[in-house]
């Protein structure tokens, strides 16, 4: 028997026999096993917990309140804004990253990631710094048009987009990354200017990936708390978003702070869900 033969019997061997296309998985050992379990029920029992905990029969009261709605709408158009604003930044932003090259490049890119891993609160306090009433940019904001924007609502869409562009910005330079520049280029050698080939040719070709990264940065939007609460406060009907009545409900009427969890659990959950085949599917 040769070489080939004997590597080809060996390979059958491991798969299960020469017309077999399965491959026979390995059990898994015993301390890996114990350890995973751990984290699953680690990371699955607060949730069970605030499931069994719910008040679901005083839920649509809960829910229904006047300030549950206040909250929940002011923090549904704040999202909406926030992505808004971060598409409309964001977006060149990661074809900058991604299609050009320029001293510093790594740099930026690390900055402009750097609201990932950054304290919220911290964020919050950055923003007070940059863009309050005597803020570096904030105190000529006043002066020249008065424009005031810590503890507004239009603070509370500042504070979301500085935490969720981020997760745009990758979302869409990966997907630019992944595309193919030779079709810009083409468009550009038939006329079209870089804006317009961006416009027309990138940008279709690109579109799952912006839409991936606009439900990524709406969820953070939606559930940040830190920085807005640093840099807008907690002002029902104007500042207050669902977590930030979360935080306040807790302290007064827990059944009312489980309410509005289980608001942003589920939101979370359809997040999850509609981005499952981008994240959520083994290759």
């Amino acid at each position: 028997m040769t070489r080939a033969d004997t590597s080809r019997a060996a390979a059958d061997t491991l798969t299960g026999g020469p017309r077999s296309g399965r491959v026979r998985r390995p059990g898994v050992p015993l301390p890996l096993m114990l350890p995973a379990l751990v984290g699953l029920a680690f990371l699955l029992l607060p949730l069970v917990a605030l499931l069994a905990r719910a008040p679901w029969r005083t839920l649509p009261d809960q829910l229904t309140s006047t300030a549950v709605w206040q909250a929940l709408q002011l923090s549904l158009v704040s999202a909406t804004a926030a992505t808004a604003v971060s598409l409309v930044l964001g977006v060149p932003l990661a074809w900058l990253l991604a299609r050009t090259e320029f001293p510093g490049r790594g740099l930026v890119r690390a900055l402009v990631t750097l609201p990932l891993v950054l304290p919220p609160v911290v964020g919050g306090v950055a923003l007070l710094l940059a863009l309050g009433r005597n803020g570096i940019v904030g105190q000529w904001l006043d002066a020249w048009f008065g424009i005031t924007l810590p503890f507004t609502t239009a603070g509370v869409v500042v504070a979301e987009a500085f935490v969720a562009m981020p997760f745009l910005v990758i979302s869409v330079e990966g997907t630019l990354r992944a595309a193919d520049p030779r079709y810009e280029e083409a468009a550009t050698t038939l006329g079209a200017s870089r804006f317009t080939a961006f416009r027309r040719v990138t940008l279709p070709l690109i579109a799952p990936g912006v839409a991936a990264g606009s439900v990524l940065a709406w969820a953070r939007a939606l559930g940040e708390f830190g920085a807005t609460i640093t840099f807008a406060g907690n002002f029902p009907g104007r500042t207050q978003t669902m977590p930030l009545a979360v935080y306040l409900a807790l302290q007064n009427d827990p059944a009312a702070a489980i309410a509005l969890s289980l608001v942003l659990l589920a939101v979370s959950i359809a997040v999850l869900a509609g981005l499952r085949d981008r994240w959520m599917t083994a290759s």
